[in-house]
């Protein structure tokens, strides 16, 4: 009988869990950018140059979470054992994007009468 050979340890299978973080942050991102463009319309035509401000912050915020999402799918993507945890302040940071992003688009309905 041939004595059983230990296996080396079989390197992690990411599966889908890569897209679908990428694809997450890609959504928040879009959502963002779609909220900015209301908001920077809203200004313009409500004549409110802080909507127009907020706006324009906005669309930079969602530039950068399309940024995150592509770094954080090339760090998942590379991990072979044991992926890299979530950044805390990047998850916290999206959280207040998105609720600055909702409350921007409240006061730009509330802009246009």
């Amino acid at each position: 009988m041939i004595p059983a050979q230990p296996t080396a340890p079989r390197p992690r299978d990411p599966g889908l869990q890569p897209e679908r973080t990428a694809l997450a942050w890609n959504r928040t991102a879009l959502a963002v950018a779609v909220n900015a463009a209301l908001v920077l319309r809203a200004g313009a035509l409500g004549d409110a140059p802080l909507l127009v401000g907020v706006g324009v912050f906005l669309l930079l915020a969602a530039g950068a979470a399309t940024a995150y999402s592509s770094i954080r799918k090339r760090q998942l993507l590379r991990a072979i054992d044991t992926p890299p945890p979530s950044s805390s302040l990047a998850l916290t940071l999206a959280a207040v994007l998105a609720l600055l992003a909702s409350a921007a688009g409240i006061a730009s309905i509330l802009t246009i009468r």
